[in-house]
């Protein structure tokens, strides 16, 4: 047999005198991988992103609402009708052995002013529990604590765009805001969150003390009453226990269900699920535009074959074997892919990171993605290429040398 080294030469000559048709057939695989990689980066990148909205969110939560309500016979929704309060709150906590924190919420939307400047933004009132559940620090100063909480204190923390909308430039941290026309000292800035993933605006927020929002900016209908609360279970495997336990107490203290608990891990699994299924029929998308540029190989390969009979019958007549003339038409799919490949996965990272930079999606390129992407480059030379080199060796050496 013909050694590989004088395959590969004679396969370099046969591309130099057909360079047209070989960069054509090359360009097919080229789009088929640069697809590959583009898709499966933007898809890696989507789901990157819901990971990181559901960490920003806090892990194994749970959320309690209030009741509806229906007057004159419409139906008012969730969180119309004033049913939770703190008590119930510490009943979670006390009574509900899946549960490690509870944060009970009263929260409304307030103007801010600092100096010449104000702001519209939403206020959240709560306990120093809320910070651990979202699992979210401070880049500066403090957070409140349970001292706070107990004696309504006048104290706010933060979020970065309130921050950067009020204070330009400016260190907020002692600065005193007035949140619907009463003084609060900042006493803390949150680290940026982003955005959530409804697409709001987490940094959007300033967070006081829950007593101090029921006594200073919204009052409520009974004493001790909040909007909703935020329940962290212990652990992932037990969300459905908490689930459990946190109706059961509630409905022994309401003594009927005037309330709705959410488990927020259902529903980011949902999205993560969209996300991923997305991905797989983008990924089927450019697998389809590779399996063309397989057929573009073997198309251009038969041609070849038919073209080349007389000099495959000159070689057999001269003592080349079976498997010399299956070589080296499957040496040449095999480098006409790998070429298409190596230079698609240059193309697709360009693609990719142009994909993110004109349209901000989030994009992942590992080894992984080019590891399959060339795999599929590989394997489409290998199985496309075989049936046009195995015609070829078949060919009956008179024939060839008579064909014209």
């Amino acid at each position: 047999m013909m050694g590989i080294y004088d395959l590969f030469w004679m396969s370099i000559r046969s591309f130099r005198a057909n360079k047209l048709r070989s960069f054509l057939t090359t360009l097919g695989i080229v789009i088929g991988v640069s697809a590959v990689i583009a898709m499966l980066s933007v898809g890696e990148g989507a789901s990157r992103k819901i990971q990181e909205q559901i960490a920003s969110i806090g892990s194994n939560l749970l959320i309690v609402l209030p009741g509806s309500t229906t007057a004159g016979g419409v139906r008012m929704g969730l969180g119309t009708q004033p049913t939770l309060s703190l008590t119930d709150a510490q009943a979670v906590v006390r009574e509900c052995p899946s549960v490690l924190r509870v944060a009970p919420i009263k929260a409304g939307v307030a103007q801010l002013v600092y100096g010449s400047m104000n702001w519209s933004t939403g206020v959240v009132g709560t306990t120093q529990d809320y910070f651990e559940i979202r699992d979210w620090k401070v880049v500066s100063g403090r957070i409140f604590g349970e001292e706070d909480v107990k004696s309504a204190s006048k104290v706010a923390v933060l979020g970065q765009t309130v921050v950067e909308n009020l204070f330009v430039g400016d260190d907020p941290v002692g600065k005193v805001i007035r949140i619907k026309g009463m003084p609060f000292t900042v006493i803390g800035v949150l680290e940026r969150k982003g955005q959530s993933p409804m697409g709001q605006d987490q940094d959007d927020t300033v967070i006081v003390p829950i007593s101090s929002a029921q006594r200073f900016l919204f009052g409520t209908a009974f004493p001790g009453q909040i909007d909703r609360m935020m329940v962290q279970a212990l652990g992932p495997n037990s969300i459905e226990d908490a689930e459990k336990e946190v109706k059961q107490v509630i409905l022994q203290r309401h003594r009927q269900e005037d309330f709705t608990v959410r488990n927020l891990a259902q529903f980011l699994q949902v999205q993560q699920e969209s996300a991923r299924v997305m991905s797989l029929l983008l990924l089927s998308v450019a697998c389809v535009s590779l399996l063309v540029g397989g057929i573009g190989i073997m198309n251009i390969m038969l041609v070849s074959v038919a073209e080349r009979t007389r000099e495959i019958g000159i070689r057999m007549a001269v003592g080349a074997r079976v498997w010399d003339i299956r070589g080296q038409f499957l040496l040449e799919a095999l480098i006409l892919s790998t070429l298409g490949g190596m230079v698609g996965i240059a193309v697709g990272v360009v693609v990719s990171y142009s994909i993110s930079r004109a349209f901000g999606w989030a994009v992942v390129i590992s080894p992984f993605h080019i590891l399959v992407a060339f795999s599929f480059s590989f394997l489409v030379g290998v199985i496309f290429g075989f049936y046009p080199a195995y015609k070829a060796s078949k060919l009956n050496p008179v024939d060839a040398l008579r064909y014209e």
